[in-house]
């Protein structure tokens, strides 16, 4: 039997072991949670986004869930890489984002009109501290695949924190600035509206671009 991969938008009432009951009924049919959120919380209720693979019986799936007495509603939906896709992350100073947004969008409108789905997210940020901190987290984010480093100086531990995310999956393009994060990176590219581009190559499965041939390499 064909397995499948779908979302659940799950109300249920806020009590202690909600998440057990529902983890445990997914489980029972042989499904695998890929990822999983509370997108709201109120005084008595909450809604859980879950997204689920290998579900070979959906529809037995959906009815024991709403069979639960904590259960009052599920929904099915679309995942979100289905919807938004794969996501192209951009951190570094204002300017220098906004210029990497720009080439990053233009191609990424370009593949997304052939059937392919990547979006673009953007942060401005200032200080060593902030930036290391938001590009560890960029490995937590759920989808994200390349990373553009956009500033005019990064290094220390903003450099360690790309080596770190690198070895966890995440491609990691840096703009050619001072400091060592150039270094760390798996390619340097001079122009900002170029390394939006190529970020988005790198992440496109309808582009022939091999990131792997390009490592270390300067533009």
């Amino acid at each position: 039997m064909k397995s499948e991969s779908i979302a659940l938008l799950i109300q249920a009432l806020d009590r202690t072991g909600v998440l057990f009951q529902l983890t445990r009924t997914i489980a029972e049919h042989g499904a695998n949670i890929s990822s999983v959120d509370i997108v709201k919380r109120g005084t008595h209720a909450a809604s859980l986004y879950l997204e689920l693979r290998d579900v070979e019986k959906v529809e037995a799936l959906l009815g024991d869930l709403r069979a639960l007495e904590v259960v009052t509603a599920v929904n099915s939906l679309d995942p979100l890489l289905k919807v938004y896709g794969k996501r192209i992350i951009i951190i570094g100073g204002g300017a220098q984002v906004g210029q990497v947004a720009l080439g990053a969008i233009s191609e990424a409108d370009r593949h997304n009109l052939r059937g392919e789905r990547i979006s673009v997210d953007t942060i401005p940020l200032v200080g060593e501290d902030h930036i290391a901190a938001a590009v560890r987290s960029v490995a937590l984010l759920p989808r994200a695949k390349v990373l553009v480093m956009a500033g005019a100086i990064m290094g220390g531990d903003i450099a360690q924190a790309v080596e770190e995310i690198k070895g966890q999956g995440i491609t990691v393009l840096s703009l050619n600035m001072a400091g060592t994060v150039p270094e760390a990176a798996d390619l340097i590219v001079s122009d900002p509206v170029q390394a939006g581009v190529m970020a988005v190559m790198a992440a496109a499965d309808t582009a022939k671009f091999d990131i792997t041939l390009q490592r270390s390499r300067r533009y």
